[in-house]
């Protein structure tokens, strides 16, 4: 099958459930994999808002739990709409159906521009921001090029690669992933150039609250919008100590392809790209390396993948493990990450117990989790 041809699918969440939604995911503690079990294990997010306080306190909270009050969302909505912005649930057509096979996706993306761009098959582009005028040109001609192949192009609209990337791709259809809110571009110079993207064939998406200023730790979340929407990252000068080696490294464990364009080894900003070279990338000297590598996997069935909906039915009336049991769960715990199955052995107790503790540990914030699916206790608490 073409995924270029394949209709998307999935269900629409309806005005109550966006709703509540963005409730959740607004809420202290509830990151998007605590968002998934919580919908997983409540059946749906009106019945894990009103979980959450008794959750806490069972999980060994020290303080009352913040929940973002319908008040606080509605107003959110009414900026975005006001914005001409949305927000797409992980479950419906208009999502990005790549980013919805990754780790940790996150439940609700705002988005304004072009939902046709999140439709085709992706390639990102990302590099140095202060790149050299041939990385910039090399960028921009696999952008193009790639364009006309019939890939949307993602980056980070950050300066330098990033942007040559997005403006080559602007007429065939490009997608900024914005670390902040969508009303807040970084960096501020690029402004025109986002109301570029998303008054043409492009498209701006961004997990993050309206008014939210981006700061360090918002750009690898960024990141990983790029290389869960893409089938394969393409990196043109990056530094040893390099925000695009994180993308790198991101696509590598989500099952993208990685891509790199070798440099001279007596530039800097060429270290880190020749570094992946050396760990297996796929080198790149002609935008064709690209359109052939990703040809056979753009013929898969992107769209196929489950979704996540809410269950059609009431919350689960499963009565919380006593407190001998929750205790063999939290000992077994340490600030080792661990795989949640090996809990599930070394304590021999039920799956939906183990997975039900965790949960009250995480929204106490007592809980870290790790890429991977792994999870240790907090020992700052």
């Amino acid at each position: 099958m073409d995924a270029r041809s394949a209709r998307p699918k999935g269900i629409a969440l309806t005005d109550r459930q966006r709703l509540a939604w963005l409730r959740l995911i607004r809420s202290d503690n509830v990151g998007p994999a605590t968002f998934r079990d919580l919908i997983n294990h409540f059946g749906s997010a009106e019945t894990a808002l009103a979980a959450l306080p008794e959750l806490s306190a069972r999980g060994g909270g020290t303080r009352s739990i913040r929940i973002a009050t319908e008040a606080e969302v509605q107003r959110e909505l009414e900026v975005a709409h006001r914005f001409g912005a949305r927000f797409v649930g992980i479950g419906e057509p208009e999502y990005p159906q790549t980013l919805r096979q990754i780790d940790g996706a996150p439940p609700l993306l705002a988005v304004k521009g072009n939902l046709a761009a999140a439709a085709q098959p992706s390639v990102g582009i990302v590099g140095s921001r202060n790149a050299s005028i041939s990385g910039a040109k090399f960028a921009a001609m696999v952008a193009r090029d790639c364009g006309r192949a019939g890939y949307t192009i993602i980056s980070g609209l950050a300066r330098g690669i990033d942007t040559a990337a997005h403006r080559a791709s602007l007429e065939t259809g490009t997608i900024a992933a914005i670390a902040g809110g969508l009303d807040q571009p970084y960096p501020p110079e690029n402004a025109g150039l986002l109301e570029e993207i998303w008054d043409g064939n492009g498209l701006a998406v961004s997990e993050m609250p309206f008014g939210w200023e981006p700061r360090a730790r918002d750009f690898p979340r960024r990141n990983r919008l790029i290389a869960g929407i893409s089938l394969g990252v393409v990196v043109v000068e990056a530094a040893t100590r390099s925000g695009s080696l994180i993308t790198a490294r991101l696509a590598g464990e989500f099952g993208r392809l990685v891509f790199a364009v070798p440099g001279s080894p007596l530039d800097p900003r060429c270290h880190g790209t020749n570094g992946l070279l050396k760990d297996g990338a796929m080198i790149v000297t002609a935008p064709d390396d690209i359109i052939e590598a990703l040809a056979p996997i753009s013929q898969l069935d992107l769209f196929s993948a489950p979704v996540a909906e809410e269950p059609d039915r009431g919350g689960v009336s499963m009565m919380p493990p006593d407190e001998s049991d929750r205790s063999r769960i939290t000992d077994a715990l340490g600030p080792t990450p661990v795989e949640i199955d090996d809990i599930i052995r070394h304590t021999g107790l039920p799956a939906s117990s183990v997975y039900l503790v965790l949960l009250e540990l995480d929204i106490a914030g007592r809980l870290h989790r790790h890429p991977g699916g792994l999870v240790s206790l907090a020992m700052d608490i």
